[in-house]
């Protein structure tokens, strides 16, 4: 008897902090895509992304792994760093390599889809996994009408077909309609910081 695929959706991020909105996100994948699991990608360094906030890998782990410990099906890791990876599309180049019995598909935020052309090798992301792209407010309809959605337009596929999204050949994305979560990294860091210079 031939064992089915393990179902694996992909979400990477520098989680500083990861929050409740991550986990969000994570179970309407679980549930819109079909999945088995969500791998947290936590990165050591997002290329795009200052270093002058961000916490060390160790404390961002942590708190991932906190903040996801009551959903048994994701899964946080830092993968990259035993990879030796940095860019988006060589982690899912080695990735597949490692784990030839999965299926990935890459979960972004509209907020993602807007600036993927700044991404190494953005085209080949899209060339080699299925991607879902969830709701983020204000950048969803930016997003739908961005470079990156004109450029795989014809591999835009209904959201009535979410459940065979990982199924398909790439490039195949999808935008999936979803509730939004008030919740972001960024404005966790500001409250913290206005909670630091009240004190």
């Amino acid at each position: 008897m031939i064992a089915k695929p393990h179902k694996i959706g992909l979400l990477g991020g520098s989680f500083n902090p990861a929050h409740d909105g991550h986990v969000h996100v994570s179970r309407l994948a679980l549930q819109r895509l079909g999945l088995d699991q969500v791998w947290w990608l936590v990165a050591p360094q997002n290329p795009l992304k200052s270093t002058t906030d961000m916490a060390p890998l160790a404390i961002r782990m942590a708190t991932a792994e906190r903040t996801a410990a009551h959903e048994p099906r994701i899964r946080v890791s830092a993968l990259e760093v035993e990879l030796k990876t940095r860019y988006t599309v060589d982690t899912l180049t080695a990735l597949q390599s490692r784990f030839p019995d999965h299926l990935f598909v890459w979960i972004i935020g509209a907020d993602n889809l807007c600036q993927i052309p700044r991404w190494e090798g953005w085209k080949d992301i899209f060339r080699r996994v299925p991607i879902a792209v969830f709701p983020r407010a204000p950048y969803s309809l930016r997003a739908l009408n961005g470079r990156a959605a004109r450029r795989f337009a014809t591999a835009r596929v209904p959201a009535t077909k979410a459940l065979q999204l990982i199924h398909m050949p790439p490039p195949a994305w999808v935008f999936l309609r979803a509730p939004l979560h008030g919740q972001s990294a960024t404005r966790i860091r500001r409250q913290r910081d206005l909670s630091r210079t009240r004190h």
